[in-house]
């Protein structure tokens, strides 16, 4: 049997078809003490989640038109640098207040959304998000050949990846 904690706290239990329910309710019950302090670390970790995401105000007209006129003068001109280098061109670029990835590319038009929680991290990992993008026009998947690319392109963009996991692993989680 296993048993994980989902990010509404709710416990997750797996068990073996046909285990008799009284098992699956002893094991619930030996492991309470874990469930309890797991849900208390869960909750702790999206209270520092909501807390990183709210550095950057996107509640009214104003701080949004704000945030996208920053987003812009930053990521325009990388994107412009990187595809022209690359021999790439987004059919269109546009921006999202997305919390579950930076960037995202629409292979099938050619479209790249960018999050504007972008705005939170420094330049060169942007940077690194821009030239990820943009590699998924000549690569879709994450294979060997993307990462070939990234490492024409952006040779730092491991260290830059490994920067904003823990810009976001200390804001989220407090321990690293």
């Amino acid at each position: 049997m296993s048993m994980r904690i989902v990010k509404n706290g709710d416990v997750h239990v797996s068990a073996p078809i046909g285990m008799p329910k009284c098992e699956v309710e002893r094991f619930i019950e030996e492991h309470r003490e874990w469930i309890y302090e797991a849900r208390k670390k869960t909750h702790e970790s999206q209270l520092r989640r909501a807390a990183f995401y709210n550095q950057l105000p996107l509640q009214t007209r104003v701080q949004a038109d704000e945030a996208l006129r920053r987003l812009k003068t930053l990521i325009e001109p990388m994107v412009e640098r990187h595809s022209r280098e690359m021999g790439v061109r987004p059919s269109l670029v546009y921006y999202k207040a997305m919390i579950s990835r930076w960037g995202v590319c629409n292979i099938r038009n050619r479209s790249i959304c960018f999050s504007a929680y972008l705005l939170l991290l420094p330049q060169w990992c942007v940077e690194h998000v821009v030239v990820h993008e943009l590699c998924h026009l000549l690569e879709p998947s994450h294979n060997a050949r993307f990462h070939a690319l990234m490492d024409k392109y952006f040779p730092r963009w491991k260290e830059a990846r490994r920067e904003t996991r823990q810009i976001c692993k200390m804001e989220e989680d407090g321990d690293d």
